[in-house]
């Protein structure tokens, strides 16, 4: 237990150290793209109110001063298929970067999209003995949470405090000074698979970069594309990659369940190459110029030239109609949302008080999916487009932007984690948590 504690300690003040050196990267490794964008902290008031940046922003400290993307290569499925693929797509954005901001980093947090994630709600309850709640008290209330078993090879990747009670009172952000006999926590923590874990760890290491943090896509995304309203009174936020799909729930501003289908855009590239006997670039070009999930009558008649560079003429020469290619992508959209529906029952959304869902990432760009998404996971569903940022580029506003743009919100205006919290050695818990974590040591 002490061994994740004190590694997740590390790392955040070695984020913290970065910050107060004024840069610090976030990266977003991706199946399709990895992003990476350089951020600059300053001291507060550095900005005008005419640069539209403020609470609504999620921000008001930093600046991005540089971005770049690059296509990935080496993954699968948001995990490393290919380490050195993966570590020379890493290098070549991250020095990109580094060009346009004119700087150089040493420290980079990362999200992790793949890697199987499990959320899990635990709780705790104490006596008080001064009848206030102190600050040691929240700490050693979060310690007495009930731990379960995650089961071999999994890895906490975020435990946080979501809701505190003082004698029945609920609601409760920061119970700290209030006066009561008990008090209780309910904690969400989320755990992924520890090996895909540790090859994205051991890749950012071999570029030569200072690993200060990970964090899950799915909640970056969240925070970037679900706005405040949302995230107070119930949102889901589906982040549509190409290797996984990824489900976050908030309410009450925390998320509150993650987890993801190991479906995405990929998948329906491959079932148009397939289909149509093309490559798999010319595949991905005619689902992101042509595609689609909704036919109508004109689509019959709107003819598209496949292309193709196989020499033949005649095959090369093909054309077919724009509803047969949406004949090809609907059944996998649909397959796709269906995973969705079912993370979202296992969520309990359906007693949410407000049931909003947000679509984004790249693949939530292809037309007609909110209309049939609305159809299936319910009608309150809209395309979500990340919060702007002081200094992103236009070229970096899109969906398929979200989960770096979380990360930089989330770098800049963490979250309280169970290791922020100065845990007495004798308040661990009965049931530890060593076996699950002894990988942050080796690590990190």
């Amino acid at each position: 237990m002490r061994d994740l504690y004190q590694g997740q300690r590390a790392m955040r003040n070695m984020r913290r150290q970065a910050m107060q050196r004024g840069v610090i990267a976030v990266l977003d490794i991706g199946t399709s793209k990895i992003a990476c964008l350089v951020l600059q902290f300053d001291g507060p008031g550095q900005f005008r109110e005419t640069d539209g940046v403020g609470p609504m922003a999620g921000q008001s400290n930093f600046r991005v001063i540089g971005t770049a993307h690059t296509r990935s290569r080496g993954m699968r499925f948001g995990e490393i298929d290919n380490m050195a693929e993966t570590e020379r797509a890493i290098r070549t954005v991250i020095q990109s970067a580094q060009k346009v901001a004119g700087v150089r980093v040493d420290h980079v947090i990362a999200c992790v999209s793949g890697a199987r994630p499990a959320s899990y709600g635990l709780a705790g309850e104490i006596r008080l003995n001064a009848g206030k709640v102190a600050a040691d008290d929240v700490a050693r209330v979060l310690a007495a949470c009930d731990v379960p078993d995650f089961g071999r090879g999994r890895e906490v990747l975020h435990a946080q405090p979501v809701n505190f009670a003082v004698d029945g009172r609920s609601g409760l952000s920061d119970p700290r000074e209030h006066t009561g006999e008990k008090l209780a926590v309910d904690m969400h923590v989320l755990t992924i698979d520890g090996d895909a874990a540790g090859n994205l760890v051991h890749c950012i290491r071999r570029c030569d970069m200072e690993l200060a943090g990970v964090a899950s896509a799915s909640y970056a995304s969240g925070l970037a594309a679900l706005v405040e309203d949302e995230q107070e009174l119930g949102a889901a936020c589906v982040d549509l990659g190409s290797g996984a799909t990824g489900v976050s729930v908030f309410i009450k501003k925390h998320m509150i369940f993650a987890d993801a289908v190991r479906f995405g855009g990929d998948l329906i590239t491959m079932d148009i190459a397939k289909g149509l006997r093309v490559s798999h670039a010319v595949a991905e070009r005619l689902k992101t110029l042509h595609g689609g999930v909704e036919a109508t009558g004109r689509d019959d008649r709107e003819m598209i030239e496949l292309g193709g560079e196989t020499g033949d003429w005649e095959t090369d020469r093909r054309s077919i109609s724009r509803s047969d290619l949406i004949g090809i992508m609907r059944p996998r959209v649909e397959e796709i949302l269906e995973k969705v529906a079912e993370l979202l029952d296992a969520a309990g959304f359906e007693f949410m008080p407000s049931r909003q869902i947000v679509l984004t990432g790249g693949g939530s760009q292809i037309p007609g999916l909110d209309v049939l998404a609305a159809r299936m996971l319910g009608q309150n569903v809209r395309i979500g487009r990340p919060l702007r940022i002081q200094g992103l580029p236009h070229n970096a506003t899109a969906p398929g932007f979200s989960s770096a743009i979380g990360l930089a919100l989330l770098t800049a205006h963490p979250q309280d984690e169970w290791w922020d919290f100065e845990m007495p050695a004798e308040a661990y818990p009965a049931r530890s948590l060593k076996r699950a974590y002894r990988w942050f040591k080796s690590n990190w």
